[in-house]
């Protein structure tokens, strides 16, 4: 097995031999969310966010560290591609906030060709992102171990939405041309960099549980989450108190001589957060 397969099937925690099969792809996209977390944390510290792989190998797997869609994704459309299935990234404009005018496209997901059958996966929206892949296939309700799903059609485009509160709710509007490596940085570029991008004003964080739970993070705000409840809510009174969360429910590597960071480094930027998750 080639030295990239092994050391991320290390850092995800899954000790079968990978093969092209539904099995596969659900496996690994289960214990991808389950080990690597989704976060923003460069764009808080700041710091630029690289796409190459070396950079996102390095960071994700190496350093043990998280990241957003264009990380997670890029990651593991080249996990699929090395283990030998068929794949190429999406990008999709998110809608979950219900904007005013259609956003960019600033989310990339992914299409997976298994045994002829188009499926959609995504390791990388947050909190409500897909835990195992679904089918290209609208009007259908599709159960993961996170939640209820279905898409639908929007002219050529296709929307994915998720059941929340007995109703269905968009997260994001898709379409199906090709895309470049240009089209992702750029993408980047605009989540890191936009005055208005909520990744600039909030540190989130999220981790997904085997049993169905799931971690989340916004600034100080702690929630641990399974079937739509709270099992647990706190909001930690200052930043070592949230530097040892981020290591101890998270699971974030922080001693990367590249992409580690420092509790005093933690504080400077988190001294432009008050407590109930407001920037100052």
């Amino acid at each position: 097995m080639p030295p990239f397969l092994t050391a991320y099937l290390a850092r995800i925690g899954w000790e079968q031999t990978p093969d092209v099969s539904l099995e596969t792809l659900r496996a690994l996209h289960l214990h991808h969310n389950g080990a690597i977390p989704f976060e923003n944390l460069d764009v808080v510290l700041p710091r630029e966010i690289e796409l190459s792989d070396e950079a996102i190998f390095h960071k994700l797997v190496v350093a043990r560290r998280g990241g957003y869609c264009f990380e997670q994704n890029g990651l593991f459309e080249r996990v699929l591609k090395e283990v030998g299935f068929t794949v190429r990234s999406l990008l999709g404009r998110v809608v979950i906030a219900n904007p005013h005018q259609m956003p960019p496209r600033t989310h990339r997901i992914l299409l997976v060709q298994v045994a002829g059958e188009p499926w959609i996966a995504d390791v990388g929206f947050g909190g409500q992102t897909l835990t195992t892949p679904i089918r290209l296939q609208e009007d259908i309700e599709q159960t993961t171990p996170h939640g209820l799903y279905r898409l639908q059609r929007k002219g050529e485009d296709w929307v994915l939405q998720f059941r929340h509160h007995e109703r269905w709710q968009s997260m994001y509007q898709f379409e199906m041309g090709e895309q470049y490596q240009a089209d992702f940085v750029m993408g980047n570029f605009h989540s890191a960099h936009w005055p208005a991008s909520h990744f600039r004003h909030h540190l989130l964080m999220c981790r997904h549980l085997p049993d169905g739970g799931k971690l989340t993070l916004t600034n100080f705000h702690f929630t641990h989450w399974k079937n739509g409840q709270v099992l647990e809510e706190v909001t930690f009174a200052d930043v070592p108190a949230l530097y040892d969360a981020l290591q101890q429910r998270f699971g974030l590597g922080v001693s990367d001589a590249q992409y580690g960071f420092s509790l005093q480094q933690l504080e400077t930027v988190m001294a432009g957060f008050d407590l109930h998750g407001e920037k100052v």
